[in-house]
């Protein structure tokens, strides 16, 4: 098991974790009915907290961060010698938590995407795991909530006997959600990216072999071109730029003096 602690990466810290690690603590948070906010960042969530000092300060609030994309895990073992031998991806991750929830009696809340695809989530993931118990599930509005449904969603998780929440509403929101959740919520809340999409079968995973060569984000974008080609055209060449700004120290990268956000953007 491998938990080395947080690492600065852009100005994002970035927990030198594996698998192990990471479960460890989220499964020690359920138990213990503490509020942990998680999030496995790849290079497009790193590089929004880049651009967004806002969001640097969220993403550095959150309390485990894991090195999600492989160019991610690269620049821990570059920047900081963290040893990592490989990445803790999002969708991975969260078949990991759900079976140690599923072994330990811990329910799990599911909240993102529409109903017909949390019904077929819910169906996948309990046949996977049979003694994984689903105390309820909640779709997105797609939109930004009032406060007094947001006051009702978090009411509604905690009703529900929930233990371990996870999130799927895409990078940014769902680590947005994750940092606003945090006082509200006494269980660990997980924003796991693509995951309910590939678990669901709304869309399928790149084969292993281009994952373990980082290249995930290529296939992606064959997939999803009109939405994505921005995203991998512009911030992976960015991001590599300012890896190697960071490791010849000709650019630091501030996460400590930061202002919180003046306002939500998921309610108000």
């Amino acid at each position: 098991m491998i938990d080395r602690g947080k690492h600065n990466l852009l100005g994002v810290g970035i927990d030198a974790v594996d698998y192990a690690g990471a479960v460890e603590r989220i499964v020690v948070a359920a138990r213990e009915q503490r509020s942990l906010a998680v999030s496995a960042l790849a290079v497009h969530g790193v590089m929004t907290g880049v651009l967004d000092a806002a969001h640097r300060y969220r993403l550095n609030a959150l309390d485990l961060v894991c090195p999600d994309g492989q160019p991610v895990r690269w620049g821990l073992n570059l920047l900081h010698r963290a040893g990592l031998s490989e990445r803790v991806y999002g969708p991975q991750l969260m078949l990991e938590v759900c079976r140690a929830a599923a072994e330990n009696g811990l329910p799990i809340f599911l909240f993102g995407g529409d109903e017909p695809l949390l019904d077929t989530l819910s169906n996948n993931l309990t046949e996977q795991f049979p003694a994984l118990q689903i105390a309820g599930t909640r779709s997105s509005k797609f939109r930004q909530l009032s406060e007094p449904e947001w006051r009702d969603l978090m009411a509604e998780v905690r009703d529900s006997g929930a233990r371990i929440m996870f999130v799927g509403l895409g990078c940014p929101r769902q680590e947005v959600f994750a940092f606003e959740a945090r006082e509200a919520l006494s269980m660990p809340t997980l924003a796991v990216g693509a995951a309910f999409n590939f678990h669901s079968g709304l869309l399928p995973q790149a084969p292993p072999l281009l994952q373990r060569w980082g290249l995930e984000w290529l296939y992606r974008l064959v997939q999803e071109p009109r939405r994505l080609w921005r995203r991998y055209v512009f911030l992976n060449p960015a991001y590599l730029t300012l890896l190697a700004a960071q490791k010849l120290g000709l650019r630091r990268f501030d996460r400590e003096q930061l202002e919180p956000p003046a306002a939500s953007i998921l309610y108000g």
